[in-house]
């Protein structure tokens, strides 16, 4: 059973005005899937994954663009970056010749910052960039999503078509994850996690060849995961895996270039010096931390020690996926001073900034004590949103309301 994504739309109108356009994005994610499900009738398929496709790649890749022609979708392109090389030429070939180069090749990619460096050298002005993640509960649910803009008039348009969820149904959706493969198939969930890691660890990880010991950085991958939606310490990684801080920094890298994992930076203004500067990070799919972490069932994990930390990476990721389905940089900042006053989101536009609270309560009291302190930032600040279990988006004062976290 094939899942429409929110993606489909953008990937159609940017083949129309760019040579080459680009999907990236964690492995299982359905990248693939995707583009094999909308591309048209003459365009080829190859994969990289091919030890033949990709000797001939490497070998001689006039030849490779000779064999397979265009229209052409190149899956896991990143085993032979040195490709894009020869793909420019072929494009402005094209372009000088007075031909419609665009919508030539379509390219996917499981190491979205690793391929940037290559892809910016390379096909400057002539690529469109999309980040993929797994799916949104609006993909599983088959309703319009757009992206998630803590705008009131937005809200209310937003919320008309969600369907409500109990906080079990939530947690279940937590423990599940996003990944394609699991929510349309009945595929067991841990033997697909089981895979799902022993593959990154196997292929991507030894690949990078950034990596000396596979135990070690499963150890990391574990303990990255029962820190979802905490600040990220150097220090305390490297301490507590035993590997260097410089060592620590680039494994998480290769969790951010992988798409594994999101980074939230914290907002920061010269106007004042309290605030801090820590970044924290969120697991983009929380069926996979939930995996690494052990959690045997969704009803465990609502009830354990990690709720909380999970219902935040649930929301920060499903705003974060809205964005990368309509083809945009999330531009997401949390707040945190000095004196340990914190806000969970800013969205940040202009001189405006809007603050959203998380909270898995029903209707949580006083969830808005720290909006105050934004005013000492000499900006714009807009009215703030709650996003809670509540069924129904309501007033919760005159500036602040409360949205229904399954709405995002």
């Amino acid at each position: 059973m094939y899942i429409q994504r929110h993606l489909e739309s953008q990937i159609r109108e940017a083949s129309r005005f760019y040579p080459v356009v680009m999907v990236c994005g964690q492995r299982q994610v359905g990248k693939s899937t995707m583009l094999n499900h909308i591309k048209e009738k003459e365009r080829r398929y190859v994969t990289l994954d091919d030890g033949n496709a990709r000797r001939l790649a490497e070998k001689d890749p006039a030849l490779f663009f000779e064999t397979y022609g265009f229209p052409l979708l190149i899956d896991e392109f990143q085993r032979v970056p040195s490709i894009l090389l020869e793909m420019k030429r072929i494009v402005d070939k094209k372009a000088l010749e007075g031909e419609d180069n665009n919508g030539m090749y379509w390219l996917t990619g499981s190491q979205k910052f690793k391929m940037m460096k290559d892809v910016s050298e390379s096909l400057a002005g002539r690529i469109a960039v999309f980040d993929m993640s797994g799916l949104s509960a609006a993909e599983i649910e088959g309703r319009e999503a757009g992206v998630f803009y803590p705008v009131v008039e937005e809200l209310r348009r937003r919320v008309q078509n969600y369907q409500p969820k109990t906080v079990h149904e939530i947690y279940e959706q937590i423990f599940r994850g996003g990944m394609p493969k699991l929510i349309a198939t009945k595929l067991d969930r841990e033997r697909f996690y089981t895979d799902y890691i022993n593959t990154y660890l196997e292929r991507d990880i030894k690949e990078l060849a950034l990596v000396g010991k596979l135990g070690e950085f499963y150890d990391f991958l574990v303990f990255m995961a029962a820190r979802t939606s905490m600040e990220l310490k150097y220090s305390e990684i490297a301490n507590a895996i035993g590997i260097s801080a410089p060592t620590a920094k680039e494994w998480v890298s290769i969790l951010e270039r992988s798409g594994i994992i999101f980074i939230l930076r914290p907002y920061y203004n010269n106007i004042t010096n309290r605030l801090v500067k820590t970044p924290k990070m969120y697991f983009m799919d929380t069926g996979l931390a939930a995996y690494l972490c052990r959690w045997p069932n969704a009803e465990t994990l609502e009830k354990g020690a990690m709720d909380g930390a999970f219902f935040e990476t649930y929301v920060v990721s499903e705003i974060v996926k809205s964005y990368y389905n309509a083809g945009k940089r999330p531009d997401l900042y949390y707040y945190r001073d000095i004196d340990g006053k914190e806000i969970d989101l800013l969205f940040a536009e202009g001189d405006k900034i809007y603050p959203v609270e998380i909270k898995k309560a029903k209707a949580p009291d006083r969830a808005d004590k720290n909006f105050s302190v934004l005013d000492k930032l000499k900006k714009d600040i807009q009215p703030g949103v709650i996003l809670c279990m509540a069924d129904e988006m309501l007033p919760f004062s005159r500036d602040v309301w409360y949205f229904p976290a399954a709405g995002i």
